[in-house]
């Protein structure tokens, strides 16, 4: 069973010698193999992938999505972020992947511990299943949450309450049967019985010796624990008061297992086991769980807002929504992310950096409606050794200006202007996320 390692805007072709790779930027896979992918990404087209010609030969080219795919014939495809335009990294790659998830979905850091060492190289869906075993296995030495359980039955004793409209209307001839109602101290949870299910689902899928055997372990453990059948529902049901604070680590790795998907709102049906992530998005969220802690507490970060380019018979039309407003009283600054590769030197007016003009024009329509054409803007891009310090502003006024801006991924860091940062200098060390949230929040949660 092969594992090819990619990276967004790979191209996959078709092989007759079995599943190979070329670097990182090509992969070549079985016809049967090749079929159903291009038969799972038809269904998803509008969300990902895009079919093209080359050389006569058919070949499917990857969008900005990262994550893995596993085939019927046991294949596995790795797609990693495209971070820098020209390298062949890929434990970087997959690095920074593992980083950016575990901030955006609040995954605690772990670095160093036995598991993590053990599948430092291992692909994404290995690394979940291995920090998923890792979390339950520490929370079943803290003990499970048990809760009192309604339970009405009829037995041959007395317990609990007697349910007297039952019992006055059974037939005589069960008069030596008591109608009862009793509460039992049960696991029988949604929590216990999602963590249930996930670890089925690691048992039956992990390709790691060590994740399979301490997951065999739990499962066995776990015996007494029923499996839900509601997923959906079990999930709305999980609870998050104190008490379930032991919870919070195996609860977005269990959302990863169980959504066999995409738990940043991939459209469409997915009909295999992976983890498939729409990489804008998912940087996004990563930019702004990381400006929230590195503005605060001066300034605020928040989500979606919502105004309009212009109304027509009375009704308003084509909604204008940045990625975060940063505020500090009446001070507003307008901000948004593009996951791309820029250029610094490509400095002329016919490269221009690599930026899109459709961009400029969208950032001038929020400096219109947000700022009132007075204030600070930013796009905000990845930080590379080819675009490491913000370039120049661009100017749409006098009063009106564009910066555009590096993001520290390693770091997770806004590199800005002086008299941007907060507190005059922007911090060099930096707290969990966890400490800082982002608010108002639009942003879609997890979903299954």
């Amino acid at each position: 069973m092969a594992v090819l390692t990619m990276r967004e805007y790979a191209r996959i072709g078709v092989s007759e010698d079995g599943p190979r790779q070329e670097g990182l930027d090509a992969a070549f896979l079985p016809q049967t193999s090749f079929d159903w992918l291009c038969g799972e990404f038809e269904r998803l087209r509008a969300g990902g992938a895009a079919l093209t010609q080359r050389d006569g030969a058919r070949w499917l080219r990857l969008d900005q999505y990262v994550g893995v795919v596993e085939c019927p014939d046991g294949t596995t495809l790795e797609v990693l972020p495209k971070h820098v335009a020209h390298a062949d990294d890929a434990l970087g790659a997959r690095r920074l992947l593992r980083r950016m998830l575990c901030t955006v979905l609040d995954i605690p850091p772990r670095e160093g511990s036995p598991a993590d060492v053990t599948l430092f190289d291992a692909p994404l869906n290995e690394w979940v299943m291995g920090r998923f075993i890792g979390a339950l296995d520490e929370l079943l030495k803290r003990g499970l949450r048990f809760d009192y359980i309604r339970v009405r039955e009829a037995q041959l004793f007395l317990r609990g309450r007697l349910d007297m409209s039952r019992q006055l209307r059974q037939s005589p001839t069960r008069a030596h049967v008591f109608n009862i109602e009793h509460d039992v101290f049960s696991e029988d949870r949604p929590e216990n019985r999602l963590l249930r299910v996930a670890l089925d689902r690691v048992c039956a899928r992990t390709r790691n010796a060590g994740t399979w055997r301490l997951a065999q372990e739990l499962s066995t453990r776990m015996a007494s624990v029923p499996r839900s059948t509601q997923v959906a529902s079990d999930l709305r049901a999980w609870g998050s008061d104190r008490l379930m604070a032991h919870y919070r680590e195996v609860r977005p790795l269990c959302e990863l297992i169980l959504s066999g998907q995409n738990p940043l709102a991939l459209a469409g049906d997915w009909r295999s086991p992976s983890m498939m992530f729409p990489m804008e998005r998912l940087f996004e969220r990563y930019v702004g769980v990381c400006l929230a802690r590195q503005f605060a507490p001066e300034w605020r970060v928040g989500g979606t807002a919502s105004e309009y380019l212009c109304s027509h018979s009375g009704a308003s039309w084509f909604n204008l929504i940045p990625d975060f407003l940063l505020r500090r009283g009446d001070e507003l600054r307008v901000l948004d992310t593009k996951w791309k590769v820029l250029d610094a030197t490509a400095s002329d007016a016919c490269e221009k950096y690599g930026l899109k003009q459709s961009d400029f024009y969208q950032m001038f329509a929020y400096g219109q409606r947000y700022l009132g054409g007075v204030g600070q803007m930013a796009l905000v891009y990845p930080q590379h050794a080819g675009f490491a310090q913000p370039l120049p502003a661009f100017d749409f006024s006098a009063e009106l200006q564009l910066w555009v801006l590096p993001f520290d991924l390693e770091r997770g860091l806004l590199v800005m202007p002086e008299y941007w940062r907060p507190n005059g200098k922007a911090p060099l060390q930096v707290d969990p996320p966890a400490a800082y949230s982002v608010e108002p929040s639009s942003w879609a949660p997890l979903s299954i």
